[in-house]
């Protein structure tokens, strides 16, 4: 399937995320308490063309470069973070899945606004037969899966032939089984189940080496030459994610504004919050780290979409510091998000204060395995020091 389509410029994307913030807070407790997106919060999302934005052009997307997703995604986050964290999950299977030979694609953006939900952590085992492979396994934390179509699961080879190798499928939602184990603490509306594989066959054209994958090693002969897939897939999983917490750390400010004129300290002189320096010192404190989480995310797409369009090579330490920047975000907005928490006194623990469920949703993207901030930021400062990174997701 071929199509044709107008693609929306920068400012139109944003326009359009930014004219749905009033609904998505107003439907954020909702989809806190129901633990994944409504129908109808998909819905409004497939129509403002968020699931579009990662899918090629020739399928009616719009191959949207990583400042429109930052953007996007932080008038998301103002919203609601599990809406914008799953819009931004979605995004990263979406590209890899333009790694794919054209086949693949052709049979999964047949989909008018498809979903894919994913994960980089081997999970199951893949044995090869006739055709293809027989998986099985499990994968936890994916978000967005009940209303997903399709799923990236990775999982090991294991044949005669050679040494057990990583390797990335994709597997029709119908041919798995959700576990809906997803009970925590933050990001609760995000729906990020565990999925479970038995004896599910895949066939070859729809299995590619994983570290093809985070190479950003094409199948794809048409997209090889597409500037927003030529890239490594960490760098641009990190400029797809950082969008959502400098939205977090937004929505933090405007709550705790939203209540500042009518708030006194208890048990003090200051019958106006607005009046103490100490209230002057933390909202200046805590604006300046979301200039400077915001600072980050613009350099960290700036890097990405010039490379992308210049086609230059990446060196290891621009891939380093590409996480370092996502784990900056990361630190920076929580701790935003924090001094405005604290500052909004015992009140702002009851459920319909929107401020205690924006600290628990960045606390729970800061603890996430590739957006921990020292994890980051460790990894950055050991290839400064001219050592090899320790891991693949680079």
């Amino acid at each position: 399937m071929v199509l044709t389509t107008d693609v929306p410029t920068r400012e139109a994307l944003v326009r359009r995320a930014s004219e749905l913030v009033p609904a998505l807070r107003e439907n954020a407790a909702g989809t806190e308490e129901n633990r994944r997106l409504s129908d109808e919060v998909i819905e409004t999302l497939a129509d403002a063309g968020v699931f579009r934005m990662r899918v090629p052009v020739r399928y009616g997307g719009y191959e949207c470069d990583a400042r429109t997703l930052v953007d996007v995604a932080a008038e998301l986050g103002r919203a609601d973070g599990s809406t914008a964290w799953t819009a931004s999950v979605y995004w990263i299977p979406t590209w890899m899945t333009c790694l794919f030979p054209e086949a693949v694609q052709d049979e999964v953006f047949s989909t008018p606004d498809v979903r894919i939900c994913g994960t980089l952590s081997p999970g199951g085992t893949a044995t090869p037969v006739d055709g293809g492979v027989v998986v099985s396994g499990r994968w936890g934390f994916i978000s967005g899966a009940h209303h997903s179509h399709w799923q990236e699961i990775v999982a090991v080879l294991v044949g005669p032939d050679g040494p057990p190798t990583p390797v990335m499928a994709l597997v029709p939602m119908a041919e798995l089984r959700i576990i809906d184990d997803w009970h925590t603490s933050g990001l609760k509306g995000t729906g990020s189940v565990t999925t479970v594989a038995q004896e599910v066959f895949v066939p070859y054209e729809r299995v590619v080496p994983l570290a093809d994958v985070l190479e950003g090693r094409h199948a794809s002969a048409v997209n090889a030459d597409r500037p927003i897939y030529r890239a490594p897939l960490l760098p641009v999983a990190s400029a797809s994610s950082v969008g959502s917490v400098i939205g977090l750390a937004r929505a933090a400010k405007e709550a705790f504004f939203a209540r500042l004129p009518e708030r006194k300290i208890t048990y003090t002189g200051y019958e106006s919050q607005r009046e103490a320096p100490l209230t002057h010192l933390q909202v200046a404190e805590a604006s300046m780290k979301i200039d400077e989480a915001e600072f980050h995310a613009h350099r960290l797409a700036a890097l990405l979409d010039s490379k992308c369009a210049d086609g230059s090579p990446w060196t290891l330490e621009e891939r380093a510091r590409a996480r370092a920047d996502m784990g900056a975000v990361c630190r920076l907005g929580k701790e935003a998000v924090d001094v405005f928490a604290l500052a909004s006194g015992g009140s702002s623990i009851y459920n319909d204060v929107p401020i205690q469920r924006i600290a628990r949703d960045v606390q729970a993207v800061n603890l996430h395995a590739l957006m921990h901030p020292n994890t980051n930021a460790e990894l950055y400062g050991r290839v400064l020091c001219g050592l090899e990174p320790d891991t693949l997701y680079i």
